[in-house]
């Protein structure tokens, strides 16, 4: 008969094993799930090579790269993060402007962002996104990616209308069919088959670059190690890793939601800028995590472990390596159609719904509002939620400075007056604060009831000093009750303290 202890250690070693190395029927599904989601990235990383006006292989090596490094350190089992829209948007520019070294220097750079970042706790400050403000960043994103579409959709040969119109009734209508092979893929194999089969002549993957024959291999990035060099690439590094942060927390907390299951912000932030580096040292294009691939690895596919975010890294390289000549011969019509998908799923149309305008409060659409025109007018998803955060902070401090109130209420011999101040107190509304008073008509004890009231700042006391300062100049004394615990030591630290004549 075993001790209570061996079976307590039997137990944690149970606990630490992975729960498809002891359930067949688990690593099955992680199994599946992982193929699935490899054959659904292979045209998506291609369509984010192109919108970073890089070569295929990189959107692919970058993909493989953050799939297997995050399956590792990454902190949301069965997230899947590779090189995504929202990515290759931010640093578009750079590698226009400066060339491909400096694209992989901004990614590594970027994921040390990401790590400090984490280690600093932004993962906190994501509660203080409104989620107005989350709903425009999707809706900016959608914007992007179907606008980085247009130039494929222009002065080319007339084949391609009909292959798009083609791709996107098939991504619609197959689905009802059955839902067990992603939809997309069928797509661009059947587009794929058809311009083969007819000898059609339209741009294809093969004429954007050649795919990967091999693994990537480590390597510096090719630009000169000097401070102009950082200067220049430190702000696309900020912004993707800002960028590629608020789409991998806000990722994971819907798989939270799904799975009903707690995940380590924390460690997903770190995990994510370890994922960047070592993509940038493989000269990757750099990722975050992908709600798209992700949604079909939890909810269609039905995985729960890191397994199925290792092996659709894995499974893509083979089927790269392995099947490159026939996905060079995928038509461009074909992965086009997969983006304006893409776009038109991500757009969030209730959001702009007649109904739901009607009924949303009118600083709620300015936000949204907001934040989709930043975005779209500067390409950065990152300045975008800065600007629609500000936005909405102005118009709640604007709402809730309206919410504090004075009453004053005399004694009977008119020796006292008793003013009872109710709300919160902040610089917003306590601006207002000294001019609810009577000065001169008041008698000599003045109290001001704070009880139902609560300090936040240095202006409230300040607004506070001066109330004071007035009646002491008419010779009148004025006595502050009712402070609660904080209120009371911030006046206390800070009273008489505000201005240089103490």
């Amino acid at each position: 008969m075993s001790s209570p202890a061996l079976s307590l250690a039997a137990r944690l070693r149970g606990s630490r094993r992975p729960s498809w190395l002891s359930d067949p029927k688990v690593l099955r599904t992680e199994v599946l799930a992982g193929l699935v989601v490899a054959l659904a990235l292979i045209p998506e990383a291609i369509s984010f090579s192109i919108i970073a006006g890089v070569e295929p292989a990189i959107g692919l090596f970058a993909s493989f790269t953050m799939a297997v490094t995050v399956a590792i350190v990454g902190g949301r089992p069965a997230m899947i993060s590779a090189a995504t829209g929202a990515v290759a948007l931010v640093i578009a520019p750079l590698n226009r402007e400066h060339g491909f070294g400096y694209l992989v220097a901004a990614v590594i750079l970027a994921g040390v962002f990401q790590i400090v970042l984490g280690a600093l706790g932004v993962a906190r400050l994501m509660r203080f996104v409104p989620r107005s403000v989350m709903v425009g960043f999707v809706n900016s994103l959608a914007i992007l990616i179907f606008l980085a579409q247009v130039p494929e959709m222009t002065n080319v040969p007339w084949p391609v209308y009909p292959l798009l119109a083609a791709g996107l009734a098939l991504m619609v209508f197959f689905p009802k069919v059955t839902a067990a092979i992603p939809a997309p893929l069928v797509s661009i194999v059947i587009l794929t088959v058809i311009t083969l089969a007819a000898g059609i002549a339209v741009p294809t993957v093969g004429d954007k670059g050649d795919l990967p024959s091999a693994l990537p291999v480590p390597g510096l990035p090719d630009v000169p190690f000097t401070l102009d060099t950082l200067t220049t690439i430190a702000p696309y590094a900020l912004a993707m890793a800002l960028v590629g942060l608020m789409e991998s927390l806000m990722t994971a907390k819907l798989v939270d939601d799904i799975t009903d299951t707690h995940s380590s912000k924390t460690r997903e932030s770190i995990g994510q800028g370890v994922a960047n580096i070592v993509t940038g040292f493989f000269g990757g294009m750099g990722g975050c995590a992908m709600i798209g691939q992700t949604m079909i690895n939890v909810r269609v596919s039905g995985a729960r472990t890191r397994l199925s975010t290792f092996l659709a890294g894995a499974f893509l390289m083979v089927l790269c390596i392995v099947f490159g000549p026939v996905v060079s011969d995928i038509p461009m019509a074909a992965l086009v159609a997969v983006m304006v998908m893409v776009s038109f799923a991500t757009f969030d149309w209730h959001s702009i719904a007649p109904k739901t305008l009607r009924r949303m409060p009118a600083g709620e659409i300015t936000v949204m509002v907001v934040t989709v025109a930043c975005v779209v007018a500067t390409h950065n998803l990152a300045i975008g939620v800065v600007a629609g955060s500000v936005t909405a902070m102005v118009i709640f401090a604007k709402r809730v400075a309206h919410l504090a109130e004075v009453t004053a209420a005399a004694d009977p011999d008119h020796a006292t007056v008793v003013y009872r101040v109710t709300g919160e107190l902040f610089f917003a509304s306590s601006n207002d604060l000294v001019g609810r008073f009577d000065y001169a008509g008041d008698p000599d004890k003045v109290v001001i009831d704070l009880s139902a009231a609560h300090i936040w700042d240095a202006s409230s006391v300040a607004a506070l000093d001066a109330i004071e300062t007035k009646y002491a100049q008419r010779g009148k004394a004025v006595e502050i009750i009712g402070l609660n615990e904080s209120s009371a030591h911030l006046h206390k630290t800070l009273s008489g303290e505000l201005t240089g004549s103490h």
